[in-house]
């Protein structure tokens, strides 16, 4: 494809689009560490879940918040693995829908529907933003949200709205590897031979700095990412980042996609 990467080593802690984001870098002539830090499950005890969905199905929401793509579409397996897809699908057809981002925009479509309302940024403040002002009272809201949310500012928004407010968190994250790989990682950082890398999910963020305290070596992550160009693909793993002291050198426009990541790390380092 091009050479705009050679000679640059970039870690890659993505899992589901592994190959795909390597695929990227690598026409570019990049070599591409592969190191996934999470795999998603569905959450371990589906009994909640299923009765979330059962709540749902019989008694609707008037509002229905999707934090992400990947929680809706593990609802829609839960759904169908109860037999109860067609009504959950034909429910949420006739509710509002807000979502906070594009992914769960997207995961809308693949069964039928869109969004009604999307917040004015892909981040719980947009939500709150979005929200503010609006006449919940009494109204019951279903809330998806994911693994160590940060959504405290919305769930308080909403009960300060008088909402009521009936949240599920359909998945969770498992390590994708062995802690020796991570650890594997944060020594190549320290040494300062990878030249970026690229985080995609909050995610990835905890599982890094999870295993540095394990293992001890939490100086040797903070030396390495000083020593290592750091890139985002959006404000959430950019807030992750922030929250433990580091500002990404890169952060990937809107939509927040891999495409889009890819040309401003092709920017970064264009001579």
């Amino acid at each position: 494809m091009s050479d705009t990467l050679a000679g640059r080593l970039i870690a890659v802690p993505e899992t589901r689009a592994l190959d795909l984001f390597c695929d990227m870098l690598e026409g570019r002539g990049a070599t591409a560490m592969r190191c996934p830090m999470v795999r998603i499950r569905d959450a371990e005890d589906g009994v909640p879940i299923e009765a979330w969905l059962n709540r749902f199905v019989t008694d609707p929401p008037h509002v229905m918040i999707f934090y992400t793509g990947e929680g809706l579409m593990r609802l829609v397996g839960f759904a169908d693995r109860m037999g109860c897809e067609e009504a959950f699908v034909d429910t949420l057809s006739k509710i509002r829908k807000i979502t906070r981002g594009p992914k769960p925009v997207k995961a809308l479509r693949s069964i039928g529907l869109d969004t009604d309302l999307r917040a004015v940024s892909p981040t719980t403040d947009g939500l709150v933003e979005t929200l503010q002002g609006e006449d919940l009272a009494g109204q019951r809201v279903g809330v998806q949200l994911y693994p160590d949310h940060k959504a405290r500012a919305l769930l308080d928004l909403l009960d300060a709205l008088g909402a009521n407010v009936d949240r599920v968190i359909p998945y969770r994250y498992v390590p994708a590897q062995e802690s020796t790989e991570a650890a594997r990682l944060i020594e190549r950082m320290a040494e300062g031979a990878v030249d970026l890398i690229a985080i995609t999910s909050m995610a990835q963020i905890s599982h890094l700095f999870d295993v540095a305290a394990a293992l001890g070596i939490e100086d040797a992550l903070a030396d390495g990412l000083t020593k290592t160009d750091v890139a985002s693909v959006g404000p959430v793993a950019t807030e992750a980042l922030q929250a433990r002291g580091y500002e990404p050198t890169i952060v990937a426009p809107e939509p927040f996609a891999l495409k889009s990541l890819v040309r401003r790390i092709e920017a970064h380092f264009a001579p």
